[in-house]
């Protein structure tokens, strides 16, 4: 595998009864998403996520998307 695309991941804070900390999810990659008790722990979690997402859809011979940001690079 070649170098992995960017994705754009987006962070969002767990209530204190979800046991606190961070939420990091992908959009681009359905179900991909790890935490972290911080903003930049739940980042680390979830690139290795996306890394797992990606090997994965491949040994599936799924299709793994394209980044959204390409997506709309390459039609405009």
């Amino acid at each position: 595998m070649g170098e992995r695309p960017h994705y754009k991941i987006i962070i969002e804070p767990l209530s204190e009864e979800d046991g606190g900390g961070f939420v990091a999810t992908v959009p681009d990659l359905p179900g991909c998403m790890s935490d972290g008790a911080t903003e930049f722990e739940a980042v680390q979690n979830v690139q290795d996520a996306i890394t797992c997402w990606i090997e994965a859809a491949e040994e599936e011979h799924r299709p793994v998307p394209v980044p959204s940001h390409l997506r709309r690079a390459a039609a405009g």
